[in-house]
């Protein structure tokens, strides 16, 4: 009976602290604005609170998240908040049609965009064409992603409805404020405005040095409004001088901020900003455009000559090992004649590259090829003196 009713100055206290400290969201429910939180992020709050340490002599309110939830228990029997139920809304079907018609016509593009690349390619082998298979059936699968339209990370709308299980939770369940109590600083407020409207009533009985004052206060403030209004009509007179001298080319702005949505002292920095719009900023913008579209092309025509480069090693390197396979009649078999091939070899192989061969480097193949003659003339004398 007791919990039913009448809450005590304890649980006042704890659903004020609640209230004011617990992090809060406001939504529409029946066609009201309320205010709901999240019970996880309550139970976390009152175990931070002091209700949560342990005094001298007496035990904490608060030790375990359990009894957080058993309080707040109490305090929705006692109706300080109800729990709410999250109803997601639903979009229409002709957002859905028009994203499928968007995703649809931009993977087109993409295909268009593949075969004229690779229509403007040389034939190749079926090794090239495997490869290149297996390539775009990898590219596809990455480009399945973005080449759907990518959405805008939008909030879901929702809408709340009362739940028919009324139990605090812990977790992610959404419980809406009844209790609304008076905020401090809102009465604070409301009693300065009460008394300077008193004030102001009484001001023919203020003494005559306030009143001459308060009147001088009066016109400073009337000026300084009246200057802000004339900076900013004169700043715009300004812009538009320039503007129609200069054919539109230059845009010169005073005190730019002097009307945005920003701080006092922001509003008065920087003291101007001036923009080119003429021929030369439209050839930058060109350039820069070019650039891009250069840098683009040349990296897509470094990979195409890369593996044409690759292709073109691997053949020859297949017709070199054919031809020393077949053509050993041709050949000598000397050492100097197989050296010479190796060099052939490595040349074809490096793309048809020269290689720069010093003097020093020559008269050592020469004398090489001194010291072999010799040593097969003397292989063939020997078996000429054992015969004798």
């Amino acid at each position: 009976l007791q919990e039913v009713g009448e809450p005590f100055k304890e649980e006042k206290a704890v659903a004020k602290y609640l209230r004011f400290n617990c992090p809060t969201k406001s939504t529409n429910m029946m066609g009201h604005r309320v205010d709901y939180f999240i019970a996880s992020k309550a139970v976390d709050c009152l175990l931070d609170s002091k209700w949560a340490k342990a005094k001298k002599g007496e035990e904490a309110l608060f030790t375990t998240r359990e009894s957080v939830v058993d309080y707040c228990n109490r305090l929705l029997k006692k109706q300080f908040f109800h729990r709410a139920l999250k109803v997601m809304k639903m979009k229409p079907d002709k957002d859905t049609k028009k994203e499928k018609e968007k995703g649809k016509a931009e993977s087109g593009k993409e295909e268009e965009k593949k075969s004229k690349k690779e229509s403007g390619k040389d034939e190749k082998t079926k090794k090239e064409k495997e490869k290149k298979k297996d390539g775009e059936k990898e590219e596809s699968k990455k480009d399945e992603t973005p080449g759907t339209p990518k959405k805008k990370e939008t909030k879901r709308k929702f809408k709340l409805e009362p739940h028919e299980d009324q139990v605090f939770l812990d977790g992610n369940e959404v419980y809406v404020w009844i209790y609304d109590p008076v905020h401090f600083k809102t009465f604070a407020m409301g009693l300065v405005l009460v008394i300077a409207v008193i004030a102001a009533t009484l001001f023919p009985l203020w003494p005559a040095e306030m009143r001459v004052g308060v009147y001088y206060l009066s016109v400073g403030a009337g000026c300084f409004v009246a200057s802000i209004l004339l900076l900013a009509v004169a700043r715009c007179i300004l812009f538009l001088i320039i503007w129609l001298i200069t054919g539109g080319r230059h845009h010169f702005w005073f005190l730019p901020n002097l009307t945005a949505d920003v701080g006092f002292i922001d509003s008065f920095r920087p003291l101007y900003t001036h923009e080119y719009k003429g021929p030369k900023a439209d050839l930058k913008k060109e350039e820069k455009s070019e650039s891009k579209k250069q840098q683009k092309y040349d990296s897509e025509e470094k990979s195409d000559s890369e593996k044409k480069e690759e292709e073109d090693g691997k053949t020859e390197a297949t017709r070199n090992s054919g031809t020393d396979g077949s053509g050993g009649e041709r050949h000598s078999d000397t050492d100097s004649d197989r050296r010479e091939d190796d060099r052939s070899q490595h040349s074809s192989g490096n793309g048809n590259d020269f290689e720069m061969i010093t003097k020093e480097e020559l008269e050592q193949q020469t004398d090489e090829e001194d010291c072999e003659e010799e040593e097969e003339e003397d292989t063939e004398s020997r078996p000429s003196h054992e015969k004798s």
